[in-house]
């Protein structure tokens, strides 16, 4: 799971779910007169389970759904239903259910109102997340690359690290050689290791690091339309080659494929 690719309209949501909970622990019903002192006025728990179990939980636990397929990498199904549908169908059910239950009511208290404006919340930030351009941006900005070392300091090792060597790179003016090899020698591959082949790109076009502002998808370089990866925001991946307008990208385990969205990218 990546925090990072949770996008501003899960924010809304999470937001709204946590407001309704609240509102399940409060006054259900107003009171005026002299006789409120001795009247205790019950929250949804306490009035009907069917109220705060079936109705208020009902939109907590769709917002949930929602996060919870928002941070999984590939979409997950139950019963061949995909996660994030069944939130957002929860959402309106818990949303639709309150308004009746405000407007029925005689004298609706906080806990309904507060219930209610969070339901219509959640349920509009679920149904228009992905919709809205302004929602369907990061939550968390990508991190931006570290800056530059100081002289004779070692640098941060590591795939993923802009700047970091890269395996089939070779090592830098001064660098140490292999125990075993002649000074000044380049490092020769084994009998049984092959020589790694550098990607060629087209044209001046010169390897560089990015990250994407929303999840998208990787696909095979066969020109297939089936995603082979997910590229998370809050990652940073290798673009080696330029097609046309679109990018191919290595991921942090090796594989390649094609970047066909590289819209609002952020480069290392």
């Amino acid at each position: 799971m990546n925090i990072r690719s949770l996008t501003r309209g899960d924010g809304v949501v999470i937001g709204a779910a946590v407001l309704l909970f609240i509102a399940s622990l409060l006054d259900v019903a107003s009171c005026d007169g002299s006789y409120c002192g001795a009247v205790d006025v019950p929250n949804a728990w306490g009035m009907s389970l069917g109220l705060g179990l079936g109705t208020y939980m009902t939109g907590v636990v769709g917002g949930a759904l929602i996060v919870v397929a928002r941070l999984q990498p590939q979409p997950r199904k139950v019963a061949g239903l995909d996660l994030g549908t069944v939130g957002v169908v929860l959402t309106v059910a818990a949303a639709w259910a309150l308004l009746w239950w405000t407007i029925d009511s005689d004298g609706a208290g906080a806990g309904l109102i507060l219930g209610m404006i969070a339901a219509l919340v959640l349920a509009a930030g679920a149904i228009a997340a992905p919709l809205v351009p302004a929602l369907n941006a990061a939550l968390l900005p990508a991190p931006r690359p570290a800056a530059p070392q100081p002289y004779g300091a070692q640098p941060p090792g590591g795939y993923g690290y802009p700047g970091a060597p890269q395996p089939g790179q070779p090592q830098p003016y001064g660098g140490q050689p292999q125990p075993g090899q002649p000074y000044g020698a380049q490092p020769q591959p084994g009998p049984s290791q092959p020589q790694p082949q550098a990607p060629q790109p087209a044209g001046d076009f010169s390897p560089f690091w990015f990250a994407v502002p929303v999840a998208r998808p990787l696909f095979a370089e066969d020109g297939s339309q089936s995603p082979i990866a997910e590229l998370a925001p809050g990652t940073w991946y290798l673009a080696v080659e330029q097609r046309g307008a679109n990018l191919v990208a290595q991921t942090q385990d090796g594989r390649r494929g094609v970047l066909q969205d590289t819209s609002g990218i952020q480069r290392g």
